[in-house]
């Protein structure tokens, strides 16, 4: 990986026309060049020299457009490596930059640490702002200084906010946490070096909840939900109460449901339902309707008698569930279709429309 984001630095130093082709794109499913972006980071972050300096700033400044206009905005990896790196070159004048990406959306706001605003000194910062003309003076100010006009931050803060920063992103790549390779090489859309990554991550830890729990997420994102089915079910061993139990069963019969193993996912969903019978009221909470969406997928799934008995399961418990989501009536009236039950297709479908125009309603007038 590193040769290709080597490589695509080195394009972005030989001539800033070749910036335009990180800027932010506006895509159906984000940020069509998000990734290529990306990429440019990762090389600065481990050859940073000064005459990059307005590179950093346009990747920053592309970074808080993204977060603010990409559909589902949050607070990714690179807007914050692109704030640290822009906070390393410490030019009071970049306070600007880093408040757009603070106020992108909320999760910028919550989660982009006010320190960077402050990375080129606290006086001095407080001083450049107060001093400047710029149309965010006065809210910048006010991030800036508490209620009784002392400075949020402390140089001394400040110091140590940087060092825990560089621990983040490390100069050396070698130095880098093997997961973040995972999630870098999944960003670039590369499964087989996705895979080679977390088996190089997976290979001699503990197999402890932490571990397992991450496994499986990689795997079930890579598709491999047989091998996600089995680091789910050896992470059934820590589930410390009914609750937990239940969650897990349910989780392990979706996968085993994806993987194709229909039996192993109705089994996994007896074992949900016992559970469950030590969770207080679980009829009424999320987890409860989880386990009733779970049951109608997999009806529509399976074939045969297992479809049948797991639709007739499915049915008996959604009727004493109140609040079926949009999403799990939907599911209802497939897999009532599926098994061939035309009666309660109809009346699946019948809740699924009056649940639709309810929230139709609500949105309307909510914009009104």
């Amino acid at each position: 990986m590193m040769e290709s984001v080597r490589r695509e630095l080195e394009r972005m130093r030989e001539s800033p026309d070749a910036w335009e082709e990180v800027r932010y794109e506006r895509a159906k499913d984000g940020d069509a060049n998000a990734v290529r972006r990306a990429k440019v980071l990762w090389a600065l972050q481990y050859d940073r020299r000064p005459d990059d300096l307005p590179l950093v700033r346009w990747l920053a400044e592309q970074e808080a457009v993204c977060r603010h206009e990409a559909p589902f905005q949050g607070l990714s990896e690179e807007a914050e490596l692109a704030g640290f790196l822009l906070a390393e070159y410490r030019q009071v004048e970049d306070v600007w930059p880093h408040w757009e990406i603070k106020v992108a959306n909320f999760d910028t706001w919550c989660g982009y640490d006010q320190e960077h605003l402050f990375a080129a000194g606290v006086r001095r910062t407080i001083a450049f702002v107060r001093d400047s003309g710029h149309a965010d003076r006065d809210a910048v100010l006010e991030r800036l200084l508490d209620e009784k006009g002392r400075p949020c931050v402390s140089e001394k803060d400040l110091a140590k906010w940087s060092e825990r920063k560089r621990s983040r992103f490390p100069a050396d790549p070698a130095a880098e946490d093997q997961l973040t390779w995972v999630r870098r090489a999944q960003l670039t859309g590369d499964r087989e070096l996705t895979r080679q990554e977390l088996d190089r991550w997976a290979a001699g830890r503990e197999r402890d909840k932490e571990t397992l729990g991450l496994l499986r997420h990689y795997l079930a994102d890579l598709g491999a939900f047989a091998e996600a089915a089995r680091a789910q079910r050896e992470s059934l061993a820590f589930a410390g109460n009914d609750w937990d139990s239940a969650s897990a069963w349910q989780t392990l019969a979706g996968l085993e449901r994806q993987a194709g193993d229909h039996h192993a996912a109705w089994e996994a969903l007896r074992e949900c339902r016992r559970a469950l019978d030590g969770v207080s009221r679980w009829q009424e909470v999320g987890l409860g309707r989880m386990y009733v969406e779970e049951l109608f997928l997999l009806a529509g799934s399976a074939e045969g008698e297992l479809a049948e008995s797991v639709f007739a399961e499915a049915d008996r418990q959604a009727r004493d569930m109140p609040g079926l989501s949009l999403v799990v009536l939907q599911s209802a009236a497939e897999a009532a279709g599926k098994v061939g039950d035309r009666t309660r297709a109809g009346h699946y479908r019948k809740l699924r429309d009056a649940e639709r125009q309810r929230i139709d309603n609500a949105m309307g007038r909510a914009e009104r």
